[in-house]
């Protein structure tokens, strides 16, 4: 699968209300996982649309086929590209993004905002990660989440990759943290 400028989409991601909930169903209907849940991931900082907030979300992450995929949710009802396209309390849920990996994404932002994809959302992992959400969804339905491919990430990557390998469906849910 490859994104509009030739990048490989390395994740597809879904806004959900219940993170585990939704990989168990997942699984059941397409044989994907096992899923890595991370709750609460820490960030240094984020910014939503040019604006410093309080981003507080979780995440289940499993492999389904040559993609890893991933199960999201906001705590809290914070501006967010999250809650651009899923207000909070709605009930909405859905496909929230695909992720690519850029060589530059300070570039890559300008790019894409070039192409009338701005920039929703800009954060910061507590492992000093830059990641940020591109609004793609007048063009493709969807925001892009954009990062470099450190090392950290890209072994994060593989290592949800390699435990799908052989994996016999046994412990479909596993916390991280």
């Amino acid at each position: 699968m490859t994104s509009p400028g030739g990048l490989p989409v390395r994740q597809i991601a879904w806004f959900v209300p219940d993170i585990e909930a939704a990989a168990r169903a997942h699984h059941a209907t397409f044989g994907s996982g096992p899923f890595f849940v991370w709750q609460h991931v820490p960030l240094n900082w984020s910014e939503h649309r040019g604006v410093r907030v309080t981003h507080d979300h979780s995440s289940a992450y499993g492999q389904w086929g040559e993609v890893m995929i991933e199960f999201v949710t906001q705590h809290g009802d914070h501006p967010s590209a999250f809650h651009d396209m899923f207000p909070a309390g709605s009930g909405q849920q859905g496909l929230h993004h695909m992720a690519l990996w850029v060589d530059d994404l300070d570039a890559a932002i300008a790019q894409f905002a070039a192409q009338d994809m701005p920039l929703a959302q800009l954060s910061e992992t507590s492992t000093d990660t830059r990641y940020a959400f591109v609004d793609a969804t007048a063009t493709l339905g969807h925001m892009l989440e954009l990062y470099e491919p450190t090392e950290q990430l890209t072994g994060f990557y593989a290592m949800v990759r390699d435990a799908a390998q052989g994996w016999d469906g046994s412990e479909l849910i596993r916390k991280l943290i």
